[in-house]
């Protein structure tokens, strides 16, 4: 089912969006409809990503609760970064 939106702004404000909107082959309601289409699909990508880090930091903190969990030293951590940081950037060089 589809849902009309409406809003107001200045006569001056709707005259040079329709131009630019007729300057692009397209009504300013098809440029009004793809911008809302636009903000709907980053609000899935958002929301997708926001479930999907609650579900790394449940598990992070059923592996700590379980005793699963491996500590490492800020110094050794810094160092396997480092060298992971490395082979990332060498890898395109001949």
């Amino acid at each position: 089912m589809d849902t009309r939106i409406q809003f107001r702004i200045d006569e001056e404000t709707k005259r040079l969006a329709q131009l630019m909107a007729e300057s692009q082959g397209r009504t300013l309601s098809d440029a009004c409809r793809e911008l809302t289409e636009g903000l709907a699909e980053q609000q899935r990508k958002s929301m997708t990503h926001d479930l999907w880090l609650t579900e790394q930091i449940n598990a992070a903190f059923d592996k700590f609760d379980s005793g699963k969990s491996i500590f490492i030293e800020h110094d050794k951590a810094k160092a396997q970064m480092e060298v992971r940081k490395n082979k990332i950037r060498n890898r395109n060089k001949p």
